[in-house]
């Protein structure tokens, strides 16, 4: 197949630029390298079509889409530090970014994986989430909550174009996928502690430690959205991918702690100095993917464990 990836650069789409060149597919990638970045393609630079612009360029996206067979939609201004600091145009690429792009592929007549996020359930308390699950989220001055609502109006797009015009889409909502090449500068929460405890510095905790989450490696997420693009029956479907075992913030630092033989100790730094105003966190966010397994077996092979080794194996390089 010809793959066109957008957000190709990025922690997620070089992963997925990987493992399609591995399976024999052509692969061309529009990144505007804000939050990819050249090393994280510069392995197989060679053997993949690279070009540098926005996704909002309509006649760049639809001249770059226009050969392939198969659309993976990942361009994305993501992490809350980057949200927070720059509202209006993480809105604008999310949202405008994102309409052209499904745009293109409806009048393309496109297969098409979009990337969407847990951010779109909010704040809900009712754990485990499934894909029909409501959103809850706080009030628009909680200015992190921009990124959710951008997010659901992309999902709401592709829906309509579905319904109206037969879009052959299926829409992915990630939950806290991690692994080797995501980095912390925007706020990602185990490459960060990752990095401290390699150079045996202390750990920062922002908030107390008792929020939990459930982190998915980035290999395990890879594979289920490729069988998903391959899988029919998931057209106009919305699947939650996420991995198992949920984790409080504090056993995290712990663990990586423990498996990286590190002197680190834990510190807790308040949420409001952590972040700029209008942040607000949610206390547990676990993944229902009964859905994914059911429809097509895709089930998580990595543990924890496996993830932070493989981050701090990176890192060490």
């Amino acid at each position: 197949m010809r793959v066109f990836i957008t957000g190709g650069a990025g922690f997620i789409g070089s992963h997925l630029c990987d493992a399609l060149i591995a399976q024999g597919h052509q692969v061309s990638i529009l990144d505007n390298m804000s939050t990819g970045s050249a090393a994280n393609i510069a392995h197989i630079k060679d053997q993949i079509e690279i070009h540098q612009g926005d996704i909002r360029d309509a006649a760049l996206v639809e001249k770059l889409m226009a050969p392939a067979d198969l659309v993976l939609h990942m361009a994305a201004a993501l992490g809350v530090n980057t949200i927070l600091e720059n509202p209006i145009e993480s809105v604008s690429i999310n949202f405008t970014g994102s309409e052209v792009v499904l745009n293109a592929a409806t009048k393309l007549n496109k297969r098409i994986i979009i990337a969407s996020t847990s951010e779109v359930y909010g704040k809900n308390p009712k754990q485990p989430l499934n894909e029909t699950d409501d959103r809850v989220v706080g009030a628009p001055q909680k200015i992190r909550w921009t990124y959710s609502d951008a997010k659901a109006l992309e999902e709401a797009i592709a829906h309509a174009l579905f319904l109206t015009k037969q879009l052959k889409v299926t829409t992915v909502r990630l939950f806290n996928t991690v692994g080797p090449r995501q980095t912390g500068r925007y706020g990602m929460v185990l490459p960060r502690f990752v990095q401290a405890a390699l150079k045996n510095e202390a750990i920062s905790i922002y908030g107390d430690g008792t929020q939990s989450r459930v982190f998915c490696h980035v290999q395990d997420a890879v594979k289920a959205i490729l069988a998903l693009a391959t899988t029919d029956s998931a057209i106009g479907e919305v699947y939650n991918i996420g991995g198992t075992g949920e984790t409080s913030i504090k056993e995290l630092a712990e663990k990586i702690i423990e498996r990286t033989k590190s002197t680190s100790k834990i510190t807790y730094t308040p949420y409001d100095q952590a972040y700029p105003t209008g942040f607000e966190d949610m206390q547990r966010r676990v993944p229902d993917i009964t859905k994914i397994k059911t429809s097509i077996g895709w089930a998580p092979a990595n543990t924890l464990d496996n993830i932070i080794d493989d981050v701090a194996t990176e890192m060490k390089k």
